[in-house]
């Protein structure tokens, strides 16, 4: 399964601390996906599960892949500074499931 595979990063005992925050970070995407879902805001987050589903991911996958969206979003945020651009993050919607590049 896609959610699985960011745990392959951390073995057993190593860096505890830094798969809690992982962990609770992962969460919140999630979080995030689950209230623009609810919400249909913006609506191209709930045509873009629909269609993942319809192309046969799990609702698990599609969700996960959505989050990848909004961790790409959240990165241009934070590490670049810039403001929550909202034609960008719909792109992204609409190359899923081909995941986004790394901005770094």
């Amino acid at each position: 399964m896609l959610w699985q595979q960011p745990y392959m990063l951390f073995r057993r005992g190593e860096n505890c601390m830094e798969r809690n925050k992982f962990l609770r970070s992962s969460q919140a995407v999630l979080d995030s996906v689950d209230d623009q879902l609810r919400k249909s805001n913006p609506p191209e987050v709930q045509e873009t599960y629909q269609r993942l589903c319809a192309q046969g991911y799990s609702d698990q996958d599609a969700r996960q892949l959505i989050g990848a969206a909004v961790a790409n979003e959240s990165f241009m945020i934070l590490v670049h500074h810039d403001v929550f651009d909202l034609a960008r993050y719909v792109a992204t919607l609409r190359n899923l499931p081909r995941l986004p590049l790394s901005h770094a």
